[in-house]
């Protein structure tokens, strides 16, 4: 059952993809994603003013490792002209995929009309996601919600206006910006898009485990699915719903072992690519997400929330995530 997903002319391992997460999928994280099994790897999203205005922390944001392909490069802004520049700026850089965010609920960028504050304006759109796949070669995509608010539900109509500017795929998050990620993804949402429009579709909502990746699929018949929240703290995600699309089979859960080592991983490419400092605050909100639902997971936390260096939180992990 698991079909081969093809965005333009870059062929996914697997059609599970790790959603752009801001603040989470770094390239530590997406690299571990990628060694347990994603078929495609989003970054964090990058403003496109700020590569016009050369910030340096937008350049960090941008590095990509040559293992973790394909990957695709996440945009938000609200200007036509400097996205597509910048798009153009930066197609050398080794992305694969380039995608516009027209999906992102966070109050400091709606209030500049950024995100998902786009989908009130369908003109803007299509001029935006027009100019862009003329600028560059790569394949542009765009993630959408399922409208601004449920007074405006607009995912259908913003979707074939995406296709007729030449993008290659289009991701839909079954929510309203308004919903946030709370109550249920419409699912339903996604279907209507994904009849409506001949290029990829990609559902984004609920999907927490393999069952619900097979739901998905069988529900809305779109080609792909994308996994955010769920994958946090728990990379092996990937390669659990890709087999069990392949074979039917249930995967095995990751062994407390399994999971120590992996955070341990996490934390040296913390440490590689950003320095101790930064990499022993960061791995607090993973460990964090790493431990949910194991026994002393909450005492963990407060112990791994005071320790400052990496040899300490080594040792803490070690200590309470061996087996017994």
């Amino acid at each position: 059952m698991n079909k081969k997903l093809k965005i333009g002319n870059v062929s996914l391992e697997n059609p599970v993809v790790l959603a752009p997460m801001a603040g989470v999928t770094d390239l530590p994280f997406r690299l571990l994603c990628k060694e347990y099994g994603a078929g495609l790897l989003c970054m964090e999203m990058v403003s496109a003013k700020a590569i016009y205005y050369n910030n340096k922390n937008t350049e960090l944001l941008m590095e990509i490792h040559p293992e973790e392909k394909p990957v695709s490069l996440q945009l938000f802004g609200s200007d036509p002209d400097i996205i597509s520049e910048m798009a153009k700026k930066i197609e050398e850089k080794p992305f694969d995929i380039l995608d516009i965010n027209m999906g992102c609920p966070v109050p400091k960028v709606v209030n500049n009309g950024e995100g998902s504050a786009l989908m009130k304006n369908p003109k803007l759109v299509e001029e935006i996601l027009t100019k862009t796949v003329k600028a560059i070669q790569k394949p542009v995509t765009v993630k959408i919600r399922k409208g601004f608010d449920d007074a405006h539900v607009n995912a259908v109509e913003i979707a074939k206006i995406a296709e007729a500017s030449g993008v290659s795929a289009i991701a839909v998050h079954g929510r309203t910006r308004e919903q946030y990620y709370a109550g249920k993804a419409d699912w339903e949402i996604i279907r209507q898009v994904k009849e409506a429009v001949s290029v990829p579709v990609i559902g984004n909502g609920d999907i927490t485990d393999c069952a619900s990746a097979a739901t998905m699929l069988k529900q809305t018949g779109c080609d792909g699915i994308m996994i955010g929240r769920a994958a946090r703290g728990n990379p092996f995600i990937f390669g659990q719903i890709a087999s069990f699309l392949e074979t039917g089979k249930q995967p095995d859960k990751p062994s407390l072992t399994l999971i120590r080592d992996t955070i341990l991983r996490h934390a040296d490419l913390q440490v590689k690519y950003k320095g101790e400092y930064t990499a022993v605050r960061e791995m607090r909100k993973h460990i964090a997400w790493y431990s949910a639902g194991l026994k002393n997971s909450a005492r963990l936390r407060g112990e791994i929330n005071e320790i400052e260096s990496m040899e300490e939180l080594r040792e803490r992990v070690i200590q309470l995530f061996s087996p017994a």
